[in-house]
C-alpha cells in the first residue's frame, strides 16, 4: 500500500464524481427552461441508481476474473472487496473510482433524449444499460478481457466510455423519436452560463478522470494531467477559428462544446502520448466533431445535445489517434503509427468497431424490451407543458407570483 497513491486516488475519485453534477449543468443549460430540472435530474439520478447497481453486481461483471467477455459473480455484493491492496491502493477505493466512470457514462446518454423521455423509463434503462452494456465492455478493455489481450489502448475510457455512450445515445434518439416540435427555432438553450459552468467543472473533474487512471501518484499521472490540460486547449483554439471563419463570431456554446470534445478525444490517449502529440490530437479532433454537428442539423435525427458528435465522434477520433500518437518511450506500453507501429491503429479500430456493434445492438434490444412494459416517452400534453412539472412536480424558475414564467417555457 502506498499512501501517496491512496491520497491521489481519493482525490481523483471525488473529482470524477463531481463530473456528473457538472454534466447536469452542461446539459441543463442547453435545454428550454421548462425542461431544465428534468434534464439535470437525468444526470443526478445516475449517482444513485447506477452507483448502487455497480456496488451490488456491476463491479463484479466488469472486474472479477470471469472470462474474455464478462467478469464472473465472485465479487457480487462486494464480496472479497475490502481494505486489502489492489495494486498500491485499497481495493474498496479502486471499486469506488471505477464506479464514478460507470455513473457518468450512463448519464452521458441522456443528452440524446432530453425533453421527451419518460423519467421512469429512463431510470430503468440506464440502470440496466450500465450492467448489460457498460460492464462487459469495461471488462473487455480494463478487466483482462479480449480487447486487453489484443493490446487495445484505452487509458481512461475513449472506447469504454465515450464511443459506448455515443452509440447508445444515437440508438436511443432513434428509438425514442424526435421531440414533437423538432426542428424549431424555439428549441434554444435557456441558460448558456450554466453550460459554460458545466464545461469548466467538467474540465476540472477530468483531471481526476484521466490522470487518476494511472491509479498512482507517478509520472504517468503527470503525463496524463498535462495531456488533459493541453488537448482541450488546442480543440478550443481550432474550434473558435472555425467558428470565426464560418460565421464571423465565436460562440459561447461552441466554446463549451469544444472543451468537452477535446477532453473526450484525449481520454483514451492521455497516459500514452507526449504534450506535443496531445496538442496535435486536440487540434485534429475539432474538425470531425464540428462538422459532424453541422451535418446532424441537416438530418431528421434529434440528438438533442449532440452526444453523437461530441462523444461518439470525439471518442472514435481519440481512440484511433491513440493508435497514431502513442509513444512507448513515454508509457512503456506500445508505440503508435508515428513511432513505427502501424498495427496499433488497426487494433484501435477493432476495439472501436466492437464497442459500436455491441453497444448499438444491446441498447436497441434493451430499449425495445423496456418500451414493451413502460412507455418510453411522455405524451404530447406533458411534453408541451414541460417535463419539470409533469415528471417531477417542480419548476426550475419560480417567480414572485409563485408560478413559472410561461413565456420562457415555450
Amino acid at each position: 500500500m502506498n499512501q501517496a497513491d491512496t491520497a491521489w486516488m481519493l482525490i481523483s475519485t471525488a473529482l470524477v464524481l463531481l463530473m456528473t453534477p457538472a454534466l447536469a449543468f452542461f446539459y441543463g443549460g442547453l435545454v428550454r427552461s421548462k425542461n431544465a430540472l428534468n434534464t439535470m435530474m437525468m444526470s443526478f439520478i445516475s449517482l444513485g441508481f447506477v452507483g448502487i447497481a455497480w456496488a451490488l453486481i456491476g463491479y463484479s461483471l466488469a472486474f472479477a476474473p470471469g472470462n474474455a467477455v464478462v467478469g464472473d459473480l465472485s465479487r457480487v455484493f462486494l464480496q472479497g472487496v475490502g481494505l486489502e491492496p489492489n495494486g498500491t491502493i485499497p481495493h474498496l477505493l479502486y471499486m469506488c473510482y471505477q464506479a464514478t466512470f460507470c455513473i457518468i457514462t450512463a448519464a452521458l446518454i441522456s443528452g440524446a433524449i432530453v425533453e421527451r423521455m419518460r423519467f421512469s423509463a429512463y431510470v430503468t434503462f440506464i440502470t440496466l444499460w450500465a450492467l448489460i452494456v457498460y460492464c462487459p465492455i469495461a471488462h473487455w478493455v480494463w478487466g483482462g478481457g479480449w480487447l486487453a489481450k489484443m493490446g487495445a489502448l484505452d487509458f481512461a475510457g475513449g472506447t469504454v466510455v465515450h464511443v459506448n455512450a455515443g452509440v447508445a445515445g444515437l440508438v436511443a434518439a432513434v428509438v425514442v423519436g424526435k421531440r414533437r416540435d423538432y426542428p424549431s427555432s424555439s428549441l434554444l438553450p435557456h441558460n448558456v452560463p450554466f453550460t459554460l459552468l458545466g464545461a469548466g467543472v467538467l474540465w476540472f473533474g477530468w483531471f481526476g478522470f484521466n490522470a487518476g487512471s494511472a491509479v498512482a501518484a507517478n509520472g504517468i499521472a503527470a503525463l496524463a494531467f498535462t495531456a488533459t490540460m493541453l488537448a482541450p486547449a488546442a480543440t478550443l483554439v481550432v474550434w473558435t477559428l472555425i467558428d470565426v471563419v464560418r460565421t464571423g463570431r465565436p460562440t459561447a456554446v461552441g466554446c463549451a462544446t469544444a472543451i468537452v470534445v477535446g477532453l473526450v478525444a484525449i481520454t483514451p490517449a492521455a497516459g500514452f502520448v507526449g504534450p506535443m502529440s496531445a496538442i496535435a490530437l486536440g487540434a485534429l479532433a475539432a474538425f470531425p466533431s464540428y462538422f459532424g454537428l453541422i451535418v446532424r442539423v441537416k438530418t431528421t435525427l434529434d440528438d438533442s445535445l449532440d452526444v453523437v458528435a461530441a462523444h461518439g465522434v470525439g471518442g472514435t477520433v481519440g481512440a484511433l489517434l491513440t493508435g497514431v500518437f502513442a509513444q512507448k518511450a513515454l508509457n512503456g506500453v506500445a508505440d503508435g503509427l508515428f513511432f513505427g507501429n502501424p498495427a496499433q491503429l488497426g487494433i484501435q479500430a477493432v476495439a472501436v468497431g466492437a464497442a459500436i456493434v455491441y453497444s448499438g445492438v444491446l441498447t436497441f434490444v434493451l430499449l425495445k424490451l423496456i418500451g414493451a412494459v413502460v412507455p418510453l416517452r411522455t405524451d404530447a400534453a406533458d411534453e408541451s407543458t414541460g417535463l419539470d412539472v409533469t415528471q417531477h412536480g417542480e419548476e426550475a424558475y419560480v417567480h414572485a407570483q409563485g408560478s413559472g414564467n410561461l413565456s420562457m417555457q415555450n
